[in-house]
């Protein structure tokens, strides 16, 4: 594959909401950097709970589908006398708006989300110490991650994470990639058979593989990206455009590559696991790839507040963590659960549970800010309503 790329072109007008702090020093963690690199940002203070009182009645979630479940959320109600009140949301964006209501106590937050609700004061910081099992079995990885944890605070409880893997038709594509060329170079043979992701968050994919082959845009974070190297993602994507099949949504991925509509393209380990056919394989190519991690986060003014931390320590459990992990199809955010059968560990194999070698090479959705979470100061970044923008220009 020819690794040249498109130059950039004209900058795009940054214009929109600004979500603002001062930077202090980067890291070279993925996912933007653990919080405890020193990045300070600025959000409103608002105080962890110091103590539990009693049970409410009732706690709203917020959630993925797959999350909240009657198999373990009815022992949660006859333990505690919490009722549950579900409604799942189809994407991060509709859950933001969905908790900026202040009609749900929990949401079950992506990265692509969770700044947002920080910054915009819309969940509070949690006292990790009322929740007991978020202890020493909590996979190192998804502690303390700049996405759900801000100058010191911790407002996400881990749930689980995946990557964005390469997924490919066997069949098709005889010679095994071990690039993510396939799906961006002009010359690839699939052009015309290639899935993407259908999100301003993709813009990130666009990024990793520019910090491969073009590192004179200087990309050291691909949710920190200035004008200039937003427009080269975006120049990328648009390239992309004219040779993608389908931009899809978990509903339509598989449906895509098993109907024959896509033969390679961005996918998740659960939606090529769903393919079932052998021929469906997938890698994590060598520039690496994006990820999320979810996490459970407490509204800032939740009515139901020790119901709330009631359920997030109940979920934490491996037991519990471990049920959820495997309905929905991610890596359990408890590594306990590994090792409690057979079937946990074949499960926790897939999705490479514990393998934080592999969740190395992952950067894991985290909103992008005007600040530059890379540590940057000389510059102002690009921020979520930016990428948004830029987003509806490559799909026309």
């Amino acid at each position: 594959m020819n690794k040249k790329l498109l130059a950039p072109a004209a900058l795009l007008a940054a214009v929109g909401l600004a979500l603002s702090g001062c930077a202090s020093s980067g890291d070279d963690a993925k996912g933007g950097g653990e919080a405890a690199g020193g990045l300070q940002i600025d959000v409103p203070e608002i105080p962890a709970m110091d103590k539990l009182g009693d049970n409410e009645k009732e706690v709203n979630i917020l959630a993925w589908s797959g999350f909240v479940e009657p198999a373990w959320s009815d022992k949660f109600t006859e333990e505690t006398g919490c009722v549950v009140n579900r409604k799942v949301f189809a994407t991060s964006d509709e859950a933001v708006q969905l908790m900026r209501t202040g009609e749900y106590d929990l949401v079950s937050a992506s990265g692509d989300a969770s700044l947002r609700l920080i910054v915009d004061g819309n969940v509070q910081p949690l006292n990790t110490d009322l929740i007991p099992n978020f202890g020493d079995d909590i996979v190192e990885g998804m502690k303390g991650q700049l996405y759900d944890t801000l100058n010191g605070n911790v407002y996400g409880i881990p749930i689980g994470r995946g990557a964005n893997i390469l997924e490919y038709n066997s069949d098709v594509v005889k010679e095994a990639p071990d690039s993510w060329d396939v799906v961006w170079e002009q010359d690839s043979p699939y052009a015309g058979k290639i899935a993407a992701y259908d999100s301003p968050i993709y813009i990130a994919d666009a990024a990793i593989y520019l910090m491969a082959t073009q590192p004179d845009l200087g990309i050291e974070n691909p949710y920190a990206l200035d004008e200039k190297q937003l427009q080269a993602a975006t120049d990328l994507l648009k390239q992309q455009n004219k040779m993608v099949s389908e931009y899809w949504a978990p509903a339509t991925n598989v449906t895509s590559f098993t109907g024959g509509n896509s033969v390679v393209g961005t996918s998740w380990e659960v939606l090529r696991k769903a393919t079932e056919d052998e021929k469906f394989k997938s890698v994590l190519p060598q520039e690496g790839s994006t990820g999320w991690s979810d996490a459970w986060m407490l509204a800032a003014e939740a009515k139901s507040p020790n119901c709330a931390y009631a359920w997030m320590d109940y979920t934490s459990s491996p037991e519990v963590n471990g049920q959820i992990a495997m309905n929905f199809g991610m890596a359990p955010a408890n590594g306990a659960f590994c090792e409690t059968s057979d079937e946990a560990k074949e499960h926790c194999d897939y999705y490479n549970a514990t393998d934080e070698e592999y969740y190395k090479n992952v950067w894991f959705w985290t909103t992008p800010i005007d600040q530059c979470i890379d540590g940057r100061t000389d510059v102002q970044c690009t921020n979520y309503q930016d990428w948004t923008q830029a987003w509806a220009t490559v799909k026309g």
